[in-house]
C-alpha cells in the first residue's frame, strides 16, 4: 500500500455504501431497500481507492517503474 491517503479514502467512501446496504438487507424496516447497483458501486470504490496513486507517490515509489 505505496498510497496511503487514497486507499483509505477508498476503503472508508466503498464501506460506507456496502455496510449500509447490507444493514438494509439486514434490517426489519420495509421501508429499507437493498440496491445491488449501490453495492457494486461500493466494490468499484474500493478497487479505486485500493489501485489509484495519491498524486505525490512517484510512479518508483509506487512500484510502477524499475
Amino acid at each position: 500500500m505505496k498510497s496511503l491517503k487514497t486507499t483509505i479514502g477508498g476503503i472508508i467512501g466503498g464501506l460506507a455504501l456496502i455496510l449500509a446496504q447490507v444493514w438494509y438487507q439486514i434490517d426489519a424496516d420495509p421501508e429499507t431497500v437493498f440496491s445491488v447497483e449501490i453495492f457494486v458501486s461500493g466494490l468499484g470504490m474500493l478497487g479505486i481507492g485500493w489501485f489509484a496513486r495519491d498524486n505525490d507517490v512517484s510512479s518508483e515509489d509506487a512500484g510502477a517503474k524499475s
